[in-house]
């Protein structure tokens, strides 16, 4: 049985794959992490529980492969080019000076030649998307001032996989072609890459047309297969990586429609391999080096952090953030990415890596990622610090641009000028209610200037920035941002300067209702159930429920912060289903509400027409009709059917509703 060593190492792989999902969910660790550290542990430096690592290259090769073909999938060249600048300019800017210092760094710490150099600059200039994403988005931070800066960054970074895949034979050939064929090869390089994408932007589509009009799935996957492993031959029959050929492909049928669909084929083969194939990396990891050299390493380590926090934090100043927010970018993209793993393994095959420079760039790289979730967690103590210490000021409005605002009472304060923000200030300016604005973003704060809105530039979870836009003077402060941290930070500070004030939070989160009400909120509006309670009203509008009924209810379920939809209590509904009286717009449905005139009273002694222009035709009480005579007395939740004009059925209405209370809130 000679393929039997082969099955057993690759059921040892999966096994241990299954156990690092599990034990990396529970502990909030990188799963790429996780992959490196158990191939470190069943490896030939470890354990010894797959000692051949020949037996598992193939795999990981297909991994790498499938890992980039489905990352060109989900990229789209022209999407992101409608990111505009923070993606060309800062991504650009990030990646080009981390390549310079980089480079630098290895020739002055390691001694290595030029080409060795940049080489090992180009590892150390990509971040890890995977990691970053899932700690963002754990954190709930993906729609911050940080987060709308690294995303598109990391999105940069994914695309320079190709030129930097391009780059890498080059300089391998460096020490023995010499400029000439340096020169040669990246003609070479650059004609295939132009050659497939022209060509697989005329072929790719019009295949995939054709068979689709199949309706065969298993076709349409077997092509999707089939480009992507074409590209990695063709690419690799010239000289270059498996990976590069595979990846353009990707980024060919992501420019089609047929795109998400290959993404959904591929993906499930994408997580096992790839998964096999960082833990092949770990296999490579030498434990007795780490523990020899772990000075070296540690200090390394230390090296690439610094480079990668100064160099992003730079950059995204130069963007014109705060301090504040570069720092934030800084320390979230200070890790080395998974694909510096691939372009490792292409370089290692090539002869890039001089001595134990391999060994190195795997343990600090590892530390670095396993550290991510540390320095995303003390990025904002430390930035609020710095900041602090500095005199480094916070997004906040300059003195000189509120003299006009201190006449202002009872106004409206707008933290965030995103859609709901401006949404909101539309309606305001059409109600005349006095309303300032506050946004982080510069781009947005001057275009909506120009518009003539009454907008500034801070962040409006800080106390002066808030003290300066009259929030001692203000009626109601209105949060519509999308972090939970800074809602939570702007809900204390808001109702401390202000107890009278009422905060409204619109959040995206209903984990965080509870904590928001017991900082301060009034009134906190999930966007998720706010959609399904106006869903709600429209489906039971469709039943003929009574208007007023169903306003009733909604109410309810406001009240009691969405308890019926987040499962904490069951909604007492008392909905009568009048499903078959055939409403039109001549008829209305109204329930009796307590301490309405209508109570104990019947149509004759309310004389309803004759005040209102409307006739009751019937009334449902405990799901039986009744026609009201001289002895009839309306009870509340009876169900009263009324007929007239418009007008008429909202005066009626009015009789069978309590009367509002109209006394001052507290």
């Amino acid at each position: 049985m000679e393929g039997l060593p082969f099955l057993r190492d690759l059921v040892v792989l999966l096994a241990v794959g299954i156990a690092v999902v599990v034990i990396a969910q529970r502990l909030r660790l990188p799963t790429v992490a996780g992959y490196l550290l158990a191939g470190v542990a069943i490896g030939p430096y470890g354990f010894g529980l797959i000692a051949r690592t020949s037996s598992v290259d193939e795999l990981a090769e297909l991994g790498v492969l499938l890992l980039l073909f489905t990352i060109g999938l989900e990229l789209s060249l022209s999407r992101i080019l409608q990111l505009g600048r923070v993606v060309l300019q800062g991504g650009a800017m990030q990646v080009g000076v981390t390549l310079l210092m980089g480079a630098a760094a290895s020739g002055l710490w390691l001694g290595v030649s030029w080409n060795h150099a940049l080489f090992y600059s180009a590892l150390l200039a990509l971040s890890s998307t995977a990691i970053v994403l899932k700690l963002y988005a754990d954190r709930v931070e993906l729609d911050s001032p940080a987060g709308r800066v690294v995303v598109p960054i990391l999105l940069f970074q994914d695309l320079c996989v190709v030129p930097l895949m391009l780059l890498v034979p080059v300089l391998a050939r460096a020490d023995s072609d010499g400029m000439a064929g340096i020169w040669s090869a990246v003609g070479t390089s650059l004609l295939v890459v132009i050659a497939l994408m022209i060509a697989g932007r005329r072929i790719v589509p019009w295949v995939l047309d054709r068979v689709v009009l199949l309706r065969n799935r298993e076709l349409f996957t077997l092509c999707i297969g089939f480009f992507g492993l074409g590209a990695a031959f063709i690419t690799a029959s010239f000289g270059l990586s498996l990976a590069l050929g595979a990846f353009l492909a990707g980024l060919v049928i992501s420019e089609s429609e047929y795109g998400l669909q290959a993404v959904s084929d591929v993906r499930p083969f994408r997580d096992t391999f790839s998964g096999i194939f960082f833990t092949s990396v770990g296999m490579l990891f030498d434990i007795e080096f780490l523990t020899s050299s772990l000075l070296l390493v540690v200090g390394t380590a230390g090296v690439i952090l610094l480079i990668k926090i100064a160099v992003t934090t730079g950059t995204v100043l130069l963007l014109r953030r705060t301090f504040h927010t570069s720092l934030l970018a800084g320390m979230a993209l200070a890790q080395v990415g998974e694909f510096s793993f691939l372009l490792a393994s292409v370089g290692r095959e090539d002869g890039l890596f001089s001595g134990s420079d391999y060994q190195l760039f795997i343990s600090a790289s590892v530390l670095t990622m396993v550290l991510t979730p540390a320095l995303i967690a003390a990025a904002r103590p430390l930035a609020d610090t710095l900041s602090s210490r500095l005199g480094l000021a916070l997004p906040s409005v300059r003195p000189s641009e509120t003299e006009g605002l201190a006449g202002l009472r009872n106004h409206a304060i707008i933290v965030g000028y995103g859609l709901s923000g401006r949404h909101l200030v539309q309606v305001l300016e059409a109600a005349g209610v006095a309303y300032v604005a506050l946004e982080q973003n510069g781009q947005v704060v001057r275009k909506a200037r120009q518009e003539g809105i009454r907008i500034f530039f801070g962040d409006g979870t800080r106390e002066e920035t808030l003290d300066r836009v009259g929030i001692a003077s203000a009626r109601v402060v209105i949060f519509a941002i999308a972090s939970p941290t800074d809602e939570r930070r702007g809900v204390t500070i808001a109702h401390r300067r202000n107890p009278g004030a009422r905060v409204l939070v619109r959040t995206r989160y209903v984990a965080a209702i509870d904590e928001l009400m017991r900082l301060g909120a009034s009134e906190v509006v999930v966007e998720e159930f706010e959609a399904t309670l106006e869903l709600f009203a429209r489906v039971l509008e469709f039943y003929e429920i009574p208007t007023n009924t169903i306003q009733h209810e909604l109410a309810a379920v406001r009240n009691e912060h969405y308890r019926m939809l987040r499962g904490d209590s069951l909604a007492s509904l008392r909905l009568d289903a009048l499903r078959h009286l055939g409403i039109h717009g001549a008829l209305d449905l109204v329930e009796v509400e307590a301490g309405s005139l209508a109570i104990g009273k019947d149509p004759t002694a309310l004389n309803l027409r004759k005040r209102t222009g409307a006739t009751v035709v019937t009334v449902v009480r405990s799901g039986k009709a009744y026609q009201p005579d001289l002895s009839f007395g309306f009870l509340p939740g009876d169900t009263v059917v009324l007929v007239g004009d418009r007008e008429s059925l909202d005066k009626g209405s009015a009789v069978f509703k309590a009367p509002v209370d109209t006394g001052a809130s507290p």
